[in-house]
């Protein structure tokens, strides 16, 4: 089956994608109905949807063709590519450094801290310690164990990998899951809280999930700093609700038979020495300064690196945990920063947003449908692509309403500007899990064998339309941005 799988991507999927983009480049500039549309311009655009199908069909791996957008800008859109291609007559070129910069884009450089910080977490027994003791409150009843697992694996999403969170609280689980009643649609719910949770969870924080990061980072570039706190003070009131909601939704489809469940966390194992004392140190101290980057004045993507000073200057992050640095997220990340730079440095993004007459459009219309086209594609390809793709352009139509002179300007500020719908769109993303495809936590939940497609759906529709309408109505007029 994988092999036939794979025959189908190489076979119909990449000439089909290969035709599309080859077409989309070599077309004349008339051919897409925008009158200052350069050369330039268009490469981009037949770049844009390579990315975008080769996303989406997974064809080769999403780091791979992130990786492939940086090289081939560099080559043909950037002013120190092919002499030929790059020749200024065709069109605005991209600063070449700009592109490369983007490997060590300062939000990069934020999730590397945090993956840091959960490399050594893992390693020393941190996050077993905290599930133990985390978990204890919760008792032995079943639903305040469901609740128990909702709550802790949200808390361990803001600050780890999601799918890495989903695994370790997983084999927690498998256990109390191999015990329980065949009947006991118990089971169903406790798997479901993983994936349910880990996507809720991750929208806590700016390094929570990509989305918020690929948030953030486009509008600070706009001029709309957001500081860690700032994010959680807004975001983490959200995530609760939505977890509280998704309690009382897994106990409603998946009530429980038995009335105890007992889970068996094992202590932590791991050597204590002065290196795990450095380490519990090192993590609680990068929190509080990510949470007090207000009073100490230093940035969030700097303090992600204080971490990596600490632990590879004591000898205690070593040249073989580098290794497990996910470094494949990284370069996605890094990849869609660089097709954002292409869309700005080439002028792309506003001659896009001139063609099509956002101005003339109801701001709440907008709002709905970049959210809705955000939503959707995330439960088909990653959120990270799908913030990738969507935002770079959504900041330059926002940008556009938020201009005093735009005729809509007083009723997009109304709904919460810029700052408002850029993060919208970012919580699109994180609260698409429809399928096993959608995200690795949902993955990871049908590799349990409890949790049928058609259980799945029904639990990821309902908590999406409530987040969707939950997320508007909070980040526009709740709670919106200063």
């Amino acid at each position: 089956m994988a092999t036939q799988k794979l025959n189908v991507k190489y076979a119909v999927l990449l000439p089909i994608v290969l035709i599309v983009t080859l077409f989309l480049w070599c077309v004349p500039t008339s051919f897409f109905g925008i009158d200052a549309l350069t050369v330039v311009q268009q490469r981009v655009i037949a770049l844009f949807v390579f990315a975008a199908l080769m996303w989406m069909f997974e064809i080769i791996p999403n780091w791979t063709t992130s990786l492939l957008v940086i090289v081939i800008s560099l080559l043909t859109v950037s002013n120190k590519g092919i002499s030929f291609l790059c020749d200024p007559k065709f069109g605005q070129l991209v600063d070449y450094k700009s592109l490369m910069a983007a490997f060590a884009d300062p939000v990069v450089m934020l999730f590397m801290g945090g993956f840091v910080l959960a490399i050594m977490a893992e390693k020393y027994g941190l996050d077993v310690t905290m599930a133990r003791y985390l978990l204890k409150p919760f008792g032995t009843k079943p639903k305040m164990v469901l609740l128990g697992f909702l709550v802790v694996i949200a808390v361990f999403s803001m600050f780890m990998s999601n799918t890495a969170t989903a695994a370790m609280m997983l084999a927690f689980l498998a256990p109390v899951l191999a015990v329980l009643p065949s009947d006991d649609k118990g089971k169903i719910g406790l798997s479901l809280a993983i994936p349910v949770a880990a996507n809720l969870g991750g929208i806590g924080t700016p390094i929570g999930t990509p989305p918020n990061a690929t948030a953030v980072k486009f509008l600070a570039e706009s001029g709309y700093e957001v500081t860690f706190m700032e994010w959680m003070v807004r975001m983490v009131p959200y995530v609760l609700i939505m977890i509280l909601f998704a309690w009382v939704l897994l106990q409603f489809f998946f009530p429980f038979k038995s009335e105890k469940v007992v889970l068996q966390i094992p202590e932590n194992t791991k050597e204590k020495s002065w290196k795990s004392t450095v380490v519990w140190i090192t993590f609680i101290g990068t929190i509080l300064l990510w949470a007090t980057e207000s009073l100490t004045g230093i940035n969030s993507n700097v303090v992600a690196l204080i971490p990596l000073g600490v632990l590879t200057c004591t000898g205690i992050f070593s040249k073989e945990d580098i290794k497990e640095i996910n470094w494949s997220v990284l370069w996605l990340v890094a990849g869609g920063f660089a097709l954002g730079t292409c869309l700005q440095g080439t002028g792309l993004a506003k001659v896009l947003i001139n063609a099509i007459p956002f101005g003339e459009l109801p701001v709440l219309l907008v709002f709905l449908i970049a959210g809705v086209v955000c939503y959707f594609l995330s439960n088909f390809i990653s959120n990270s692509a799908t913030a990738a793709l969507l935002i770079p352009i959504l900041i330059v139509v926002a940008e556009g309403m938020a201009d005093p002179a735009a005729a809509n300007n007083a009723s997009f500020m109304a709904l919460g500007g810029t700052y408002a719908m850029i993060t919208f769109v970012a919580v699109c993303a994180s609260i698409a899990m429809l399928f096993p495809i959608s995200t690795p936590p949902n993955a990871i939940a049908a590799s349990t064998g409890l949790v049928e497609t058609k259980d799945m759906a029904k639990v990821g529709i309902i908590i999406g339309v409530v987040g969707f309408v939950l997320g508007f109505f909070w980040l526009t007029k709740l709670f919106p941005f200063a």
